[in-house]
């Protein structure tokens, strides 16, 4: 059964109305300025089945993934804060020659939901779960951010980039959707 207090509803001047669960296991729908409550929320029944499924699998993945055991103490999180302090600079460098784009901060971040933003201003965040991540997952991520420095969207034409200058991105962004929730569990 769907939990209406566990879905949340972000409106903005998208055309299309989309549904994604968040790794906390709640429900954001995006939604059309004008779209009515009462579509949205038909919308939302109507894909019922597939909410509960995914929900169902992310429940799964959760009760085999680290219990509070493998949860990172304050010293590991400083270290992997370290570890990307070194690493992401170098590769956000590298990458944004072959874009052929500029970028402003960069700031390494303890987030439980992104991997990473680009701000309008070129200013980037990542998160610092990024080092138990293989490098090429690290890479894909630097890559989706300093995309939108051409398109603040995630349009074909951002996709085009994003796969011009990183063929593999789909096959890491798919490791990533698939082990996230195991990841942010170590989170303190």
């Amino acid at each position: 059964m769907i939990d209406l207090d566990n879905i949340y509803l972000k409106r903005s001047s998208r055309k299309t109305v989309s549904m994604e669960i968040l790794p906390d296991g709640k429900v954001l729908v995006r939604a059309p300025l004008r779209m009515p409550a009462a579509e949205i929320k038909r919308f939302v029944f109507e894909h019922k089945g597939w909410l509960e499924k995914h929900l169902q699998k992310q429940k799964d993945a959760a009760e085999q993934a680290s219990g509070p055991e493998d949860r990172l103490t304050m010293e590991e999180l400083k270290e992997l804060a370290s570890k990307a302090a070194e690493v992401i600079p170098k590769r956000v460098s590298y990458y944004a020659e072959k874009i052929g784009v500029t970028y402003g901060r960069i700031t390494i971040r303890n987030q439980k939901t992104r991997w990473g933003s680009c701000s309008s201003r070129g200013n980037l965040n990542f998160n610092v779960l990024l080092m138990l991540t293989p490098p090429e997952v690290i890479d894909s991520v630097i890559v989706h951010e300093l995309c939108h420095r051409k398109q603040m969207n995630h349009s074909k034409r951002f996709y085009d980039e994003v796969l011009r200058v990183y063929p593999e991105y789909h096959k890491w962004n798919k490791w990533l959707k698939e082990n996230e929730s195991a990841i942010f569990k170590r989170m303190i």
